[in-house]
């Protein structure tokens, strides 16, 4: 009785510390992206340029600003530089993030529903819960980008994912099971080679022309997702879930790792 007191009371101390880590991947119904705590922002571009320019710089001359928590969403941030910034929580949803950098930035719980983020920059960005329904990300880098974040919905073609980090978080499952969520993401002819997509969700993923090269796909869930000249070659395809998936061509399949652990194959079609 005293340990589950004591879990309960450990649990409502998280709540109450940091509220955005309750909203788990899968329950964007109980937000108001609509309320103006989601949609609307508290400071002008002018002024985020401002504090970007005067953020302290590293020996390297790096700056990097903190905006932690804070709304910019619905502006034109296009081309702006945020780079090693910490963006912890910030709202960024149906903003112009155009062209923008944000290499080794912190984006953990950021919240970028329907931003525009094409032409962008995340090289080792980290994207932890990160909500990024329905994102604009055509062209992006995330090249080694940590990412647990929610992409249901996005688009993502041509983007470069290589060395990229979208598997489960098997540490930290105590709001659910932290993964990277890519549910009818658009994918096609992105770069995904040598990327960590253990436990990913890719269900329904368009994957047409995708480099999917040495990526590690142990227990992924690729139920539907199209996979149409896909290069597959070395992917590893341990206990994934490829109910319904269309896959590539014989040859392409030949090149697969561990195709005969994968689960479903049996109900999955084959290109022509």
């Amino acid at each position: 009785m005293l340990f589950r007191l004591a879990f309960a009371l450990v649990a409502l101390t998280v709540l109450l510390v940091d509220p955005i880590d309750a909203v788990s991947q899968g329950m964007l119904s109980n937000v108001d992206l609509n309320s103006s705590e989601m949609s609307m922002a508290e400071m002008t571009r002018a002024e985020v340029e401002a504090l970007l320019k005067a953020a302290p710089q590293d020996p390297a001359g790096q700056r990097s600003a903190d905006l932690q928590g804070k709304r910019l969403s619905n502006l034109d941030l296009s081309g702006l530089d945020f780079s090693g910034s910490n963006l912890r929580l910030v709202k960024f949803n149906r903003t112009n993030l155009k062209g923008a950098r944000f290499d080794h930035a912190i984006l953990n719980q950021a919240w970028l529903i329907d931003a525009d983020l094409t032409g962008a920059s995340l090289v080792n960005a980290s994207l932890l819960g990160t909500q990024m329904q329905r994102a604009k990300l055509g062209g992006a880098d995330l090249n080694g980008a940590r990412v647990t974040a929610d992409l249901s919905g996005a688009s993502l073609t041509g983007a470069r994912l290589t060395g990229a980090d979208l598997s489960a978080d098997m540490r930290n499952q105590s709001m659910g099971l932290m993964r990277g969520v890519l549910k009818s993401a658009d994918l096609r002819n992105a770069d995904l080679s040598g990327a960590r997509l253990s436990r990913a969700d890719l269900e329904f993923a368009q994957l047409q022309n995708a480099n999917l090269a040495n990526c590690d796909l142990k227990q992924a869930d690729l139920a539907g997702a199209d996979l149409s000249n896909a290069n597959l070659a070395g992917a590893d395809f341990t206990g994934t879930d490829l109910a319904s998936a269309l896959l590539p061509s014989a040859a392409a399949l030949e090149k697969a790792s561990n195709l005969d652990k994968a689960l479903n194959l049996n109900l999955a079609r084959r290109h022509p």
